[in-house]
């Protein structure tokens, strides 16, 4: 994991640069709507902030942590909030969020971590709270391009989860990387209800 956050602090302004602009209104719409107006949202490594503003600016409460300082710092002059650097494994807040979101981020646990994150991640979700995440679409898992990765299809995430989280995949869609130049790389998203 180490490795990891070393990339992300040593490319923050590149990584933040090429993700801020990109288009995401359909997702984050998609996941706005199963939430109630004025909503508490968590974003879960949130990178760049661009999906931090993109709630608050529809009036959302957000929280927004991030595993690397340097993006924390980049995301908390995007964003105009306060964003805490955390590690995922950190989270402890109970019933808190009507929506978790984690775009593109807690892919980068191995397994053995990941399994305790989700635990976290559903003790912080309110009853019936939703978290959307993504993960690359595939079976790998291990680092590539200098950051761990674990990837997901949908048969191996439903293994991954079963009788072992108090959620259940509500709705599920691979996409392209909508990032300029990666259309081949295959993501799957996800939305999760507790």
């Amino acid at each position: 994991m180490s490795s990891t956050i070393d990339y992300y602090n040593k490319y923050a302004k590149e990584f933040s640069d090429s993700t801020r602009d990109v288009a995401f209104t359909d997702i984050q719409e998609r996941f706005l709507s199963m939430l109630p107006p004025g909503a508490d949202i968590l974003d879960f490594g949130c990178g760049s902030g661009r999906d931090t503003k993109y709630f608050l600016e529809r009036g959302f409460r957000v929280d927004a942590i991030d595993g690397s300082e340097e993006l924390c710092r980049l995301a908390s002059d995007y964003t105009g909030i306060s964003v805490k650097h955390e590690y995922f494994e950190d989270l402890c807040e109970v019933e808190k969020y009507d929506g978790i979101w984690a775009c593109s981020s807690i892919l980068h646990l191995p397994k053995t971590t990941l399994m305790d994150v989700f635990c976290r991640m559903v003790r912080a979700l309110k009853d019936h709270g939703v978290i959307y995440t993504s993960f690359k679409y595939g079976t790998f898992e291990g680092e590539r391009n200098g950051r761990y990765f674990t990837d997901f299809t949908l048969d191996t995430f439903s293994e991954f989860i079963a009788d072992k989280v108090d959620i259940s995949i509500k709705e599920y869609w691979i996409t392209g990387d909508v990032r300029p130049g990666r259309d081949e790389e295959q993501w799957l998203n996800m939305i999760l209800k507790k």
